[in-house]
């Protein structure tokens, strides 16, 4: 839940206190109070650009940051329709796009677990020793390295540069796996590839979460998530067609599918160009966006939520001192624990429905993709009741207790019908979960430079995850994959029992500071998510 403080609003006396019970909304910005530095376009647009947030990083931010009874028309100057406009331009452009964008994070296990039941592991050599799993481990590495140059990249370069280079370099990698001749080659290029795309996740979900309050963030992340699956999921069925072209023009089947994809992976990235938004402060750099009004309306909302719309000028130590906040790494685990458990769902489970429960190759593709279709609705759902109430960790620790449930039907239950059940509820699970572990870290830090090094700090600990469970699913134990299914049930049970303890230190800080009318995250007025 959010907890608030109520502090008094700039132009009105102190409230007193109220009898009803009615919900609280969006937080306050006290403007009288707050620091110099922000710029004088918050209360009124101003044709100059507003320069960095030059505050010390120890420095207390004296903003107001409040839960209000009184609804935002009469506290800011706009009014709910204009909210819901520019929430809806804002949904259209960075929702959408982001969606097909981290999509390219599961395109690659999709495109390689489909092959995987094809001829290419024969064609390259992959089906000797630990090859196949060799070429998922090294994507990760050259992904973990690169994670935080990439995630500063999208702030001090630009979302519209950064994520147009990226996928279109990341589309010409795939595209050229399809020509590739043995197992070796797979490995170089697999390393550029995990080098090209590790900005795409921790980078949309920090810009994601610049755009929106706290309140509002869950819901999005899970339109993200829901873009990321759906076409996943209808990757995999146009993998079945391409497979069906195997010898035409001379080429396997297999290859066809990285050409085919890497080339509308080029093409989508020429699109990014236009399509994706920059910074709510740079939102007129944007095509075709913003009115000037709507503009600093967005930029309002966020200096209401969190007072941190502008960032520091960068400076490697700005972005390296936040290693010394404890929770970032207790963030880092639930991502490295969640991500075990997505890796050998997303790569192997084509292999799992092949090996293990008896299907064709070709059914194995097809079967593997309905588990994520289905995986829109708890994602779309959980996140909703986690936005409405304002509660993160109860739903992190539900989709948690799914996804136990769901390999343990998997590895014990006898039935062919009920262990294809439990892939579709661990599925289902752990994407519910990406939005909420997303939600979780980027509510509960303030600073852009501290979003930018937690995102990148779980999107590596979660690429060690997938290092993991790149490991964990062994053909030698199959039908029964007896390591995976422990492995991923001892994770989860890890998982709750960390997302509790936080839960209770975060519980405890908002009192003391309500006690004391503390700051939190060096902000006065703002109180953790939990």
């Amino acid at each position: 839940m959010i907890s608030s403080s109520t502090p008094a609003i700039e132009g009105r006396a102190p409230s007193q206190p109220q009898s009803d019970s009615r919900p609280r909304n969006s937080n306050s910005l006290d403007i009288s109070n707050s620091d110099t530095s922000r710029p004088n376009s918050i209360g009124s647009r101003s044709t100059k650009q507003p320069g960095p947030d030059t505050r010390s990083e120890h420095e207390v931010v004296n903003v107001d940051l409040r839960q209000d009874d009184l609804p935002d028309s009469q506290l800011d100057g706009f009014s709910d329709a204009q909210e819901r406009r520019i929430r809806r331009k804002v949904d259209f452009r960075l929702c959408t796009i982001a969606g097909i964008l981290c999509s390219l994070n599961l395109l690659d296990s999709g495109v390689l677990s489909s092959a995987a039941v094809t001829s290419m592991p024969s064609d390259l050599g992959l089906d000797h020793g630990n090859r196949f799993s060799v070429s998922i481990f090294i994507f990760t590495v050259a992904s973990i390295i690169f994670q935080l140059p990439s995630t500063i990249a999208v702030r001090t370069l630009g979302p519209r540069i950064w994520f147009s280079f990226i996928t279109f370099s990341f589309g010409i990698i795939t595209l050229s796996t399809g020509f590739i001749k043995n197992w070796k080659e797979m490995i170089v290029l697999r390393v550029f590839l995990g080098a090209t795309s590790s900005g795409i996740y921790p980078g949309l979900s920090y810009l994601i979460s610049c755009w929106y309050p706290r309140r509002e963030q869950q819901v999005r992340f899970a339109f993200m998530q829901s873009g990321e699956v759906i076409i996943l999921a209808t990757g995999s069925l146009v993998n079945y067609g391409l497979q069906q072209r195997n010898g035409g023009a001379g080429l396997e089947g297999w290859r066809w599918m990285f050409i085919v994809q890497g080339l509308c992976t080029c093409v989508l990235g020429i699109a990014t160009y236009w399509w994706i938004v920059d910074f709510p402060e740079n939102s007129h750099k944007s095509f075709w966006f913003l009115t000037e009004e709507e503009a600093d309306i967005a930029s309002r909302r966020i200096e209401k939520d969190r007072g941190d719309l502008i960032a520091q000028k960068f400076s490697l130590m700005a972005v390296l001192v936040h290693a010394k906040d404890f929770k970032i790494w207790v963030f880092a685990c639930l991502f490295f624990m969640q991500n075990v458990v997505s890796t050998a769902l997303a790569y192997f489970v084509p292999i799992i429905l092949e090996n293990g429960l008896g299907y064709s190759p070709n059914q194995a593709i097809i079967l593997s993709a309905p588990p994520y279709y289905y995986a829109v609705v708890p994602v779309i759902l959980s996140s909703v009741v986690a936005d409405r109430f304002r509660i993160r960790a109860p739903i992190i620790i539900f989709n948690a207790l799914c996804m136990i449930t769901g390999f343990a039907i998997l590895g014990f239950a006898e039935n062919s019908g009920a262990r294809y059940f439990g892939v579709f509820l661990s599925t289902g699970a752990y994407v519910a979960n990406w939005a909420a572990l997303t939600a979780y870290q980027a509510n509960n830090v303030v600073g852009q430079w501290k979003r930018v090094f937690t995102a990148a700090a779980c999107t590596m600990f979660n690429g060690a995850g997938g290092i993991a469970g790149s490991y964990i699913v062994r053909n030698v134990e199959a039908p029964r994959y007896t390591t995976a299914v422990w492995v991923s049930i001892g994770s989860h049970i890890l998982m709750i029992s960390l997302v509790g303890v936080l839960t209770i230190y975060f519980y405890f800080r908002n009192n003391r500071a309500a006690r004391t009318n503390g700051a939190v995250e060096r902000t006065a007025g703002f109180r953790y998510t939990y």
